[in-house]
């Protein structure tokens, strides 16, 4: 496994990290504990996971993620082993979810509710401090999460992103934080932390959490440049495009237990553009004798504004083969194929 350092901040994260979006949800907290000693057992070390979780939200599960990975925390006493990530809910603007359970709504990004949702995810996770503290997603109207036709509106209920700058700071300062980082930000929101913090003199934003993959590169347009230049180390989300780059979806298959299956909501890579896409690259890595699982992620964790990738998965046998990608390299024959399909299909997915 390799390890690259997580923006300016010093710390070593592994190429590929832990997501647990699924626990508490198609997982249960002994299957969350089992992967999390596989997962160290295979060199990762970065373990990301948000109040929010597992997905999709909801009220009975609210904050089950965090709660396994604590429990996990206090019976093996590997907290130095861990560099651990969590993320705060941000507001509800349009085509976000409602999450009034959340400290009864009260999810803008001010500074009592910031230093409120770090304090009740201290406790889930049974620990002193978060080692990488995220925005969930911005306090503003913007698009994300597969969101089209920009609309701008100022938004008289938006937190400066100043204000909760300096909340930031705070909680840094007081050791409850040691790094902050956004997800699902956009360039301008990136720009906007960056220069505020140098500014003011506050904590200065190291990672970025945004969805990359083969059939979703939108990240490369401008976002990437700034990345590299400002030493903002990206954390992936999604490398395999929901499941969709493995191909276990194509031709409309929906396996049983997958989240296409289980849940509708889930749609952002089914478009019939993304579809022939993702047989395209499939189609690619089978030829020159790859597993399609391992040639998405080795594609995105060799691009160099990559920290880590993080992968999770509802069984050892899935997560496991996952983290053997990590030993996978792509000959130049096959970037070159995959330039070819970008060429074809663009990112249809975004």
């Amino acid at each position: 496994m390799q390890y690259r350092e997580l923006g300016r901040s010093g710390l070593k994260v592994s190429a590929l990290g832990l997501g647990t979006m699924s626990w508490g949800e198609q997982n249960t907290e002994a299957e969350a504990h089992a992967q999390l000693e596989a997962a160290l057992d295979a060199g990762v070390n970065f373990v990301d996971t948000a109040e929010m979780y597992p997905v999709p939200p909801r009220v009975g599960t609210y904050g089950l993620s965090e709660r396994y990975i604590g429990s996990w925390l206090r019976k093996s006493g590997r907290r130095q082993d861990v560099v651990l990530s969590t993320k705060a809910v941000g507001p509800v603007r349009p085509g976000k979810a409602n999450l009034p359970y959340v400290r009864d709504g009260r999810v803008s990004y001010t500074r009592a509710n910031l230093f409120d949702a770090v304090d009740a995810s201290l406790q889930r996770l049974q620990t002193d401090h978060i080692d990488l503290f995220q925005l969930h997603w911005p306090d503003r109207s913007t698009n994300v999460f597969q969101l089209l036709d920009y609309q701008y509106e100022l938004d008289h209920d938006t937190i400066p992103i100043l204000e909760t700058l300096e909340a930031l700071d705070a909680l840094v300062k007081s050791g409850r934080i040691r790094h902050i980082g956004l997800s699902n930000e956009t360039p301008w929101g990136l720009a906007s932390f960056l220069h505020l913090a140098e500014m003011h003199g506050l904590a200065r934003v190291t990672s970025i959490q945004n969805p990359y993959n083969l059939i979703n590169l939108d990240f490369e347009n401008g976002i990437a440049e700034m990345a590299l230049r400002e030493g903002v180390g990206l954390l992936v989300y999604s490398p395999l495009a929901m499941g969709t780059l493995t191909g276990k979806y194509l031709g409309g298959q929906r396996p049983s237990g997958s989240r296409l299956n289980l849940f509708g909501r889930f749609f952002r890579y089914s478009n019939e553009r993304a579809q022939h896409a993702a047989l395209a690259y499939t189609t690619l890595f089978r030829e020159h004798g790859i597993d399609p699982v391992h040639g998405a992620l080795s594609f995105v964790m060799s691009r160099p504004f990559v920290a880590s990738t993080l992968v999770g998965a509802t069984s050892l046998t899935q997560l496991t083969h996952n983290f053997a990608a990590a030993e996978v390299k792509l000959s130049r024959e096959i970037l070159d194929g995959i330039q070819s399909i970008y060429q074809r299909y663009g990112s249809p997915a975004p």
